[in-house]
């Protein structure tokens, strides 16, 4: 796979980062490993000459860096979310080590379409909700004797990967006649699957359990395409007008 392919589609989104100097240290890990696009979400303290610091020659990548105030905007474009998490869930999602990560971004990748991978914050996270955004969860198997890693450090675990798709076959894309919904596609889609089973009376907003959440997993493990999300909407819409 071209590495400027990944580095065009690819982008590491860094969730409410705490310290500036980790992201610093995440943009020398994605420029050793040739990534170069860099998305911060709601950074407690950035720009700072700390951040900078720790970039030592991939500061380049500071001066173009993107931020958003929500996740929403940051991967609204993206076809394939993945997001990193050590802990286990109350509702089971895919999961996938960073080598099956990798061959799952470089299908997205070759078919033209952009790839957001997240990294929580440091002290915990990813928030459930925002796991609730992905399509796949990304876990690093570590040592249980210590399995704390830092952010740069799983940063630099992830580029990795990716950067040996260079030089490992990809398992064939299949054919598809339409592109991937976006983030912002299926968001759409959720809030209006939501109101209408609201409508219906089949989902209660007081007592949701879990009927969302496990909806928004049937989909994203689906990954339908733009035209199957307007086909659902359309049929939405019709059924928004027959309860009326």
């Amino acid at each position: 796979m071209d590495m400027n392919a990944l580095d065009q589609y690819v982008k590491v989104v860094l969730v409410e980062t705490s310290h500036p100097g980790n992201i610093g240290a995440a943009a020398r890990a994605m420029k050793n490993m040739g990534l170069s696009r860099l998305v911060l979400v709601s950074p407690e303290d950035f720009p700072n000459e700390k951040a900078v610091f720790r970039a030592a020659s991939a500061a380049d990548l500071l001066a173009s860096v993107e931020v958003y105030e929500t996740l929403d905007d940051a991967i609204a474009d993206c076809s394939l979310v993945v997001g990193t998490s050590a802990r286990e869930r109350r509702i089971p999602w895919p999961v996938v080590d960073p080598r099956q990560a990798a061959q799952e971004i470089g299908k997205v990748v070759n078919q033209k379409q952009g790839v957001a991978i997240l990294f929580g914050r440091e002290s915990k996270g990813l928030k459930n909700e925002e796991l609730h955004q992905c399509h796949l969860h990304l876990n690093i198997p570590t040592s249980e004797v210590y399995s704390s890693l830092n952010l740069a450090m799983a940063v630099q675990v992830v580029a990795y990967e990716l950067r040996l798709l260079n030089h490992d076959a990809i398992e064939p894309t299949e054919v598809w006649d339409q592109p991937l919904a976006t983030s912002e596609e299926l968001n759409h889609l959720f809030d209006h699957l939501e109101t209408t089973l609201t409508e219906v009376k089949f989902h209660d907003p007081d007592n949701p359990r879990q009927l969302m959440t496990r909806l928004r997993r049937l989909f994203l493990r689906a990954r339908p395409d733009q035209m199957e999300v307007n086909i659902l909407r359309g049929f939405l819409k019709a059924v928004n007008q027959l309860s009326r």
